[in-house]
C-alpha cells in the first residue's frame, strides 16, 4: 500500500498520524478544534500541510508551537520528531482549556514527548525557544510580537500563511526588519511557508 504522506516518513509515524487523525475527527463533534466542512480534508488540508514546517526547522532544540489549537501543526510535528529528533524539546501553548485538554490527550494516547501550557501567549514566561511556529493564528504583524517575546536570538520562525501572505509581509515590514525565506506551499499554491530570522522592531 502507498504511503499517503511520502516515502521518507516511517510506517510507524505514519499509523501515528493517522491515529491522531481519528482523534481528530472524534473530539471535533463536541470540540471546534477544526471547522467541520474541512473533516473530509483531515489529511491534506491540516496533518499534511502541518508536516511542512518539520522539514524546513534546524535539527533538535526547543520547538514552542503557538495557539496549537487542534494539534496542528504541534501534534504533528512531535509526531514526525519522535523518531528522527528525539531530543527536541516540544512545547504547546494553547489558552483554550477544552483544546488543551485534547492536546494533552493526543499527546497521552500517541505516547508524544511535548509538554501543554494552558494560558495566553503573551502572558506567559519569555519562552526563547530554537523554533517557534504558528498556524492558522494571527497576522504577520501580530505573530511578530510573539516571535520578538519567545524566540531565541538566533531562532528560526515558522509560519505557515495563506494567500494574503505578501499584503501581512508589507504591513509587518513597517514595524519589523528581519530575514526572510519564501517557501511555496505543497499543498496550496497561493499558499507559503514563511521562515524567519533576525527579527528586529524598527
Amino acid at each position: 500500500m502507498t504511503n499517503i504522506f511520502g516515502s521518507n516518513v516511517s510506517r510507524e509515524t505514519s499509523e501515528k498520524l493517522l491515529a491522531f487523525g481519528e482523534l481528530v475527527r472524534k473530539w471535533t463533534s463536541k470540540v471546534n478544534l477544526i471547522s467541520k466542512a474541512s473533516v473530509p480534508e483531515l489529511m491534506d488540508r491540516h496533518i499534511r500541510d502541518s508536516m511542512q514546517l518539520f522539514y524546513h526547522a534546524p535539527s533538535g532544540g526547543h520547538w514552542a508551537d503557538i495557539g496549537s489549537g487542534g494539534g496542528f501543526p504541534g501534534i504533528v510535528i512531535a509526531i514526525l520528531s519522535t523518531e528522527s529528533e528525539p531530543e527536541r524539546r516540544m512545547t504547546l501553548v494553547e489558552s483554550d482549556q477544552k483544546k488543551s485538554a485534547f492536546l494533552r490527550t493526543a499527546i497521552r494516547e500517541l505516547g508524544l514527548s511535548a509538554n501543554v501550557i494552558t494560558a495566553r501567549i503573551e502572558e506567559i514566561e519569555p519562552l526563547k525557544v530554537d523554533i517557534l511556529s504558528a498556524r492558522a493564528l494571527a497576522g504577520l504583524d501580530s505573530l511578530l510580537e510573539f516571535t520578538e517575546r519567545h524566540l531565541a536570538q538566533d531562532g528560526v520562525a515558522l509560519f505557515l500563511k495563506g494567500e494574503r501572505w505578501r499584503e501581512e509581509h508589507m504591513k509587518a515590514q513597517l514595524r519589523w526588519h528581519y530575514d526572510l525565506e519564501v517557501v511555496k506551499s505543497e499543498t496550496n499554491d497561493a499558499a507559503a511557508v514563511l521562515k524567519i530570522k533576525e527579527l528586529v522592531r524598527v
